[in-house]
């Protein structure tokens, strides 16, 4: 298990996103803070974003990682836009995470679709930023 992001040379660049009209945004902070205190460069895009909003800001960040916090509901829409999204500008090799209120049977079905571990209320901070280092090591080419 890696301990941290200097085995990469280089600190891991994550997009924390919020999408759609879901105004809830202390969790997505929260992450945000505890990710860049776990020596991440963070990207904090703010509420209201679109799927193509996330994907074309990732691209221009050059980010290993992309951390969608969603608390609507609407995580079967959101999700396998960005995913679409992603497909479509070859970007095979950039994690899409997230974390929020999603039943384990969605979750089951995301997961399927190519989108990384989904993360409930109260996961460890640590598990977090450890899952999403470890996907950047073995994935990513540098």
């Amino acid at each position: 298990m890696i301990e941290s992001a200097k085995e990469l040379n280089r600190p891991i660049r994550l997009l924390v996103a919020k999408v759609g009209l879901d105004g809830h945004d202390r969790g997505a902070k929260v992450i945000a803070a505890a990710m860049r205190d776990a020596g991440m460069e963070v990207i904090y895009t703010g509420l209201r974003q679109t799927p193509l909003m996330v994907v074309n800001t990732a691209l221009q960040e050059d980010v290993d990682a992309i951390g969608v916090s969603i608390l609507s509901g609407a995580h079967m829409t959101v999700f396998p836009k960005i995913m679409a999204i992603m497909k479509e500008k070859e970007m095979d090799d950039v994690l899409l995470t997230g974390g929020g209120i999603i039943p384990d049977e969605d979750r089951k079905e995301l997961t399927e679709l190519g989108v990384g571990e989904l993360f409930p209320p109260g996961t460890k901070l640590e598990d977090i930023a450890t899952y999403i280092k470890q996907w950047v090591l073995d994935n990513r080419s540098f």
